[in-house]
């Protein structure tokens, strides 16, 4: 799927009566120079139900700012409904939503903060490893969500990283072209399948090249963590000459086309949310292991409007919210909101991965570098795409 980037424009509002009372919680804000006028009563009414009352300074505050701006690993019209939900709440807010892969994300903010020119106000990204590398190199500003009691403990880290949903990876098949007996069912079968009948499959899988994106590597990183077996998969993929991309898109795209018959490693809303559509697509949840990841948001510390930022970040991780990522089969965080169809039995032995430093670990470059110089000699020279 092509990267682009989405802007959406609503016309800037509030025209409650100016003041000069710096509110209390708006103190850490780096506006907290300019005068914040009292909530309006539009504001106070636009409070969510169950919020404090105090939460009208923060939606007060959101309005002046006027604009939020999105760095995002979801694909943009995925969250469509999303955005258009959140303006039609907050109508004085306009959305800028930046749809990027999520090395791209990272790069481009560390190098936006190096310069001093002003980035994004708002990082949700599935590569959970950099962003909380992100937060662990203090480049994240904490707040404590209105929404944090409904959600597990394993999702919210310092109050700085904040799991948004609870996405099984998959493997994704042509159903018409890919023999029926050969569906693998677990990462063992596959790994067998592909020992038996290397010729047969060459050129014919897809994954992500852990070497250019970062979920790629998370997630190639997070199956060696479960099993050594990896290695032995990774032996068996290369004689097939894997094609391997940076995003979920392109590789969707060769399994619906039928040049690829089967993709490894697939963020399972995206594969799900293609199937429902198109019958020739199946989706895998593997029953050995099945990795759970989520998408992590973070504000950061230098964010331009800091109180747009949080305001979407309640919406995103409120019932109402997280129903919008539910119809685009994300799977919730939240327990009080329904699976999507089609994960609504995921395999007992599923792996989560988890919000925290844990993550950290494969991310040192000495590190990063080994696995990867075993990742290529273990694949070979034909395993290059």
């Amino acid at each position: 799927m092509q990267r682009r980037t989405f802007l959406t424009l609503c016309a800037v509002g509030g025209t409650a009566a100016s003041g000069g009372l710096l509110w209390n919680a708006l103190r850490d804000d780096p506006l907290a120079d300019r005068p914040v006028r009292p909530p309006s009563p539009a504001s106070v009414a636009s409070v969510p139900a169950g919020y404090s009352r105090s939460y009208a300074q923060i939606i007060e505050a959101a309005k002046q700012e006027g604009v939020l701006s999105i760095y995002s690993a979801t694909d943009a019209r995925e969250v469509a409904a999303l955005l258009a939900d959140f303006r039609s709440l907050y109508p004085g807010i306009s959305v800028e939503y930046a749809d990027l892969n999520s090395t791209e994300i990272y790069s481009r903010f560390i190098a936006e903060v190096a310069a001093r020119e002003g980035t994004a106000d708002f990082l949700w990204s599935s590569a959970m490893d950099l962003q909380i590398k992100l937060v662990n190199d203090g480049y994240a500003q904490a707040y404590a969500s209105p929404e944090k009691p409904a959600l597990p403990d394993s999702a919210v880290w310092k109050n700085e990283a904040y799991g948004t949903t609870a996405e099984p990876i998959v493997f994704a098949y042509n159903k018409r072209l890919m023999p029926a007996g050969d569906v693998p069912h677990s990462h063992a079968e596959l790994t067998a399948l592909l020992q038996r009948k290397p010729d047969f499959y060459r050129d014919k899988i897809t994954s992500y090249n852990p070497e250019k994106s970062g979920v790629g590597f998370l997630y190639i990183t997070q199956d060696a963590q479960v099993t050594g077996d990896t290695w032995d998969f990774v032996r068996a993929l290369g004689p097939t000459a894997p094609k391997l991309y940076t995003s979920t898109g392109a590789m969707m795209e060769r399994v619906v086309s039928g040049e690829s018959l089967l993709a490894f490693n697939m963020i399972g809303s995206y594969a799900l949310e293609r199937s429902s559509k198109d019958p020739s697509v199946g989706v895998i949840l593997p029953n050995d292991y099945t990795l759970v990841m989520s998408r992590i948001a973070l504000i950061p510390a230098d964010a331009r409007h800091p109180n747009a930022a949080k305001l979407f970040l309640d919406f995103l991780l409120s019932k109402r919210g997280q129903e919008h990522l539910r119809a685009r089969h994300m799977r919730s965080i939240r327990s009080d909101v329904a699976a999507p169809e089609g994960v609504d039995e995921i395999p007992q032995d599923t792996r989560e991965i988890r919000v925290g430093p844990a993550l950290l670990a494969n991310l040192d470059q000495e590190t990063r570098l080994r696995f990867l110089r075993r990742w290529r000699d273990t694949l070979g020279a034909k395993g290059a795409a």
